[in-house]
Order: structure tokens, then C-alpha cells, then sequence
């Protein structure tokens, strides 16, 4: 089956790919020859999923879907949350600080462990989560993933991509998501339940 993942994230695609398995062939917007920006404005997860998913589906027509997914650490009180990917951009203009580009996540994750550090004694326990939208036949559908654990006093691991190196998960204590094998990631993860939730539901 061919679906088009609304994103330009190689991890993301590489990801989604080997948890949907051979049943699947995944196309990008980029394939098909969309190159506008995708837009994400919403105020939830949610709402930022389904946004991406139409955007993509109304200038293709084909069966395609989008993931949202944030970061919520309870010290910070969810932050980064819907901001996930825009953390350190958002925060470097929130002081004041020298630009930052979107989705850079070196910097993101520095600005999360700089933002923690400036809180002793806050709770670093937190969760990812991912909210998935399908478009099928024009008709839409909701699927959601957690994952919970928390965030490590330092980076360690080279494996995943995003926040990985600083996210421990509760199912693997000793290590950090980029320390762990990207199966065994994939089988725990929050984008994996959601999209073997999809596929499940792809396959009924």
C-alpha cells in the first residue's frame, strides 16, 4: 500500500518505514514534488497532525498521513510540548538571545538541559507523545502513542535522532533512547504504538 508521510525528516521516514514493515511504500511530499513549507500552527498535537495531513493531502489526493509529537517534562511544567521541535528557537527569542533555526536539535537539546538546570530539585520525568492523522479516501482518522521516562543529566548515545540522546525510557533505566538498538526503540516508542495502531487499522 502507498501512503505519502507528510514529512521531511529522513529519522522519521526511516523510522516509520521499518515499523509499518513491507506492506507499506512510503512516499514524501519532496517525491511528489511539493516543496512548500507544511505548515504546523496548531495549539495541540492534535490539531498540528491533522493540519499537516490536510495540507499534504489537498495539493496530492492521495492516502497519505502526519505525526505531531512533543515533549512533556513535568519540571518545566510540559514544556517543550507543541514547541518540540522549535524549543531553542523559540526560547533564544523569548530572552532576547541571538536567532536559532527551527529544528535544530542540537541547540534544542541544549536549551532543555539549560532550561532544567535553571530549576534544582524539578522533577525530570517526562514522556513523548505522538499524535497521528490518516487521510484515507478522503475521510480521516486519530491514532496516539506515549512514551514515558525521563530526562538524562547529560547527552549519551549516537542512535535515533531528535531528543534521543537526553530521553531516558522507563523500560531501558540504564540508557538513553540513543543507546538502544532502533528496534528496540521502534518497539516501545511513541510514534511506533501509533503507527502500528494505524497499521493494524490499514490492515482491517
Amino acid at each position: 500500500m502507498k501512503l505519502v508521510f507528510a514529512t521531511s525528516n529522513k529519522g522519521k521516514l526511516r523510522e516509520a518505514q521499518e515499523i509499518l514493515g513491507e506492506g507499506f511504500e512510503l512516499l514524501t511530499p519532496t517525491d511528489l514534488g511539493i516543496d512548500s513549507d507544511i505548515p504546523e500552527t496548531g495549539d495541540t498535537l492534535a490539531e498540528n497532525s491533522a493540519q499537516k495531513a490536510r495540507f499534504v493531502y489537498e495539493r496530492c489526493g492521495l492516502d497519505c498521513f502526519a505525526d505531531d509529537t512533543g515533549l512533556e517534562v513535568d519540571g518545566l511544567n510540559g514544556a517543550p510540548g507543541v514547541h518540540t521541535a522549535r524549543y531553542a528557537s523559540e526560547v533564544a527569542e523569548r530572552d532576547g538571545l541571538a536567532p536559532v533555526a527551527s529544528h535544530d536539535f542540537a541547540a534544542n537539546i541544549r536549551t532543555l538541559l539549560r532550561e532544567i538546570s535553571l530549576h534544582p530539585g524539578a522533577s525530570r520525568k517526562a514522556r513523548f507523545r505522538t499524535s497521528v492523522t490518516l487521510i484515507l479516501s478522503g475521510k480521516e482518522y486519530s491514532f496516539d502513542g506515549t512514551m514515558e521516562g525521563r530526562i538524562a543529566d547529560s547527552e549519551a548515545g549516537c542512535g535515533g535522532f531528535g531528543y534521543d540522546p537526553v530521553f531516558i525510557a522507563d523500560e531501558y533505566p540504564d540508557r538513553t533512547v540513543a543507546e538502544i538498538p532502533e528496534e528496540t526503540k521502534n518497539s516501545i516508542s511513541h510514534r511506533g504504538k501509533a503507527l502500528r495502531a494505524m497499521a493494524e487499522f490499514l490492515k482491517k
